[in-house]
């Protein structure tokens, strides 16, 4: 007779709890990044607004894109707690 060993299968993840948290974070970064870069144009397309060109737009809007991407790139490379 044979005897057979009892494997549990435990399927682990390619991401731990953490990871995937912070890649939530940085989803939501990004994305409002470019909710703050919407609007701003004219109703008339023979009139110029020069409302694209705030500060919003031009600068912090960017500025919280790449630190959504930053923080993704960080959550995918964080090696998870065992």
């Amino acid at each position: 007779m044979s005897t057979q060993k009892t494997e549990t299968k435990k399927t682990d993840l390619a991401f731990g709890k953490e990871n995937y948290i912070l890649m939530l974070a940085g989803l939501a970064f990004i994305v409002v990044g470019f909710i703050l870069m919407t609007g701003g144009g004219s109703n008339d397309p023979n009139v110029f607004s020069e409302e694209i060109f705030s500060f919003r737009r031009i600068t912090l809007a960017p500025i919280i894109v790449i630190t959504g991407f930053v923080i993704e790139i960080f959550a995918i490379m964080k090696k998870p707690k065992d």
